[in-house]
């Protein structure tokens, strides 16, 4: 029996569903709030979309931290394998680049997104932008439009709005007090994959602001990890510091303080250092010993004038283990609309195994809206995709006997 259903949010989430249900004869309206869909995606994929990665499974599976076991039968249903599948019927050829992140051929998001769209539009998905969801009335969905207030009363609903990064692109978490209103827990929103601050010296931020620090490697709760990132104005971002943004954000909020441990020199020993500074001119500068004695110019000289203690620059072993082991000192994460993602949302105990919520029968909620986090690197993009399929499926089941 065909049914009317409405998604609300246009992002990677509710396109997969709004696929899913279309394909199986439903009548699916997709209600977006911006003027055209999946702008987070889009621009996200500007300079490079990282659709999935192509680690080991078994590895994959342990990326999304405490909501990893309840996430896992969405992710076994749709592998990142599958998402490459799915990504090549819509014409677009991805490949493993050299840290195992995949990426379509032609770098973007647009030509996908645009084939994504054709094939939800031969489906008869139809798809309302400017359509901003603005609760519950009237024993449906209200919306704002271009042409005043339109209820919806579909025989189901999902709500894929996203979290609270980047509101600019729709993601505002406007609905939480909507939901919170109807029983339904909502975790405070916490930046994921940010950026954090650091009280640079004037001198330091004038000279070194924009600057990447490459091949290090950096060491947090999360574990050690290689790679980059940059110094900015106000502290340090990128793919590095994402990876481990979620132990230095639960850091500070548990204990008040957290460091990121970079490893300078990478490829010496602490021993080997430590004998290369010894045989240095006392008289030296720091800036040539360290270029001679590790190697080392540039920001990651100026670094260690910026953090290591005056007393411990003239003794080799001390500076051998600074170099090895700089601690850089966070004073909190940068603003939720900087980051890449959020942490936070719908509670994973307030939807059921096809995230239906149970305070409201007959409304799912997938993606960014629920309370789950993962790092950068093609991970957010699966699951997001993952989610949005399972709860379709969810959907189909719940409606099938009615």
């Amino acid at each position: 029996m065909k049914r009317t259903i409405a998604i609300i949010g246009g992002g990677p989430a509710g396109l997969m569903a709004a696929e899913v249900l279309s394909a199986n004869g439903h009548a699916v309206t997709v209600y977006e709030a911006m003027p055209t869909a999946a702008r987070k995606f889009l621009l996200a994929g500007k300079s490079g979309l990282n659709i999935t990665h192509a680690e080991d499974y078994s590895r994959f599976v342990t990326r999304f931290g405490a909501a990893a076991e309840r996430l896992r039968p969405a992710l076994d249903a749709f592998t990142p394998k599958d998402v490459r599948a799915w990504a090549s019927g819509l014409g677009t050829e991805t490949f493993v680049g050299s840290s195992s992140r995949v990426f379509p051929k032609e770098m973007k998001a647009s030509p996908l997104l645009r084939a994504w769209l054709r094939r939800l539009d031969a489906q008869g998905v139809r798809l309302l932008t400017r359509h901003r969801w603005s609760g519950f009335a009237d024993g449906g969905y209200e919306f704002e439009t271009s042409e005043g207030r339109k209820i919806a009363r579909p025989d189901a609903a999902l709500l894929a709005l996203g979290g609270a990064s980047w509101p600019r692109l729709g993601s505002d978490a406007a609905w939480v007090p909507w939901l919170r209103s109807r029983r339904v827990t909502v975790h405070d929103f916490r930046p994921a994959n940010c950026g954090f601050d650091v009280a640079w010296s004037e001198d330091f931020r004038g000279r070194f602001a924009g600057e990447p620090l490459k091949s290090v490697v950096a060491t947090s709760e999360a574990g050690a990890f290689p790679g980059e990132f940059v110094v900015s104005r106000h502290g340090i971002e990128g793919s590095l510091v994402y990876a481990h943004a979620a132990a230095l954000r639960d850091g500070l909020e548990r204990d008040g303080k957290a460091q990121l441990l970079v490893d300078l020199a990478p490829g010496r020993s602490i021993e080997r250092l430590t004998w290369d500074l010894a045989r240095q001119h006392g008289k030296a500068s720091l800036a040539n010993r360290l270029r001679k004695g590790a190697g080392l110019n540039g920001i990651k000289s100026a670094l260690i004038r910026e953090i290591a203690p005056a007393a411990v620059r003239p003794d080799p072993e001390r500076l051998a283990a600074a170099i090895k082991s700089l601690p850089i000192p966070l004073l909190r994460p940068r603003p939720i609309a900087e980051a890449i993602s959020s942490a936070g949302g719908i509670g994973l105990d307030d939807v059921d195994d096809g995230f239906m919520v149970k305070t409201l029968p007959g409304l799912f909620a997938a993606g960014e809206m629920l309370d789950w986090e993962a790092p950068t690197g093609g991970y957010l993009l699966t699951a997001c995709l993952a989610i949005g399929r399972a709860a379709a499926h969810g959907m189909l089941a719940w409606l099938a006997p009615r």
